[in-house]
């Protein structure tokens, strides 16, 4: 089986072509993207590549992003076996423009460091009350 390439992709059948925030394909990895998850939901993706890192923001009408919806971008953008991560910055640092947005990070040509699985939890199902 041949490894599918690492690094950030964007769904060009979704990217915003025309207004204030069109983007065309000579753009690659900067636009923004308006689609529907698998769970019928919209959702508006702002992406990036640049200064070091591969960024998406992803935003919603009237609430944040589930868990499992920022897994679905990630798939989307990246692929299920690339680690990204949503960043807690110092409060001074907290930077608003949207009430209900969150962003994914990937440092470009570095692996992340992540903790042993063992101090996250055990992959046995069925271990929580």
């Amino acid at each position: 089986m041949i490894n599918p390439p690492k690094g950030m992709r964007v769904p060009e059948m979704s990217r915003v072509k025309t207004g204030p925030m069109a983007s065309c394909l000579f753009d690659g990895n900067n636009g923004a993207f308006l689609f529907r998850l698998n769970n019928g939901q919209h959702v508006c993706v702002i992406c990036s590549d640049g200064m070091g890192w591969e960024h998406v923001s992803v935003s919603m009408q009237k609430r944040c992003p589930t868990w499992d919806e920022m897994c679905e971008v990630r798939d989307i953008f990246w692929g299920e076996e690339d680690c990204v991560v949503q960043f807690h910055p110092p409060k001074s640092e907290y930077v608003n423009q949207h009430p209900y947005c969150l962003h994914l990070w990937k440092p470009i040509g570095v692996e992340l460091p992540r903790p042993p699985m063992i101090m996250v939890g055990t992959k046995a199902k069925g271990t929580m009350p």
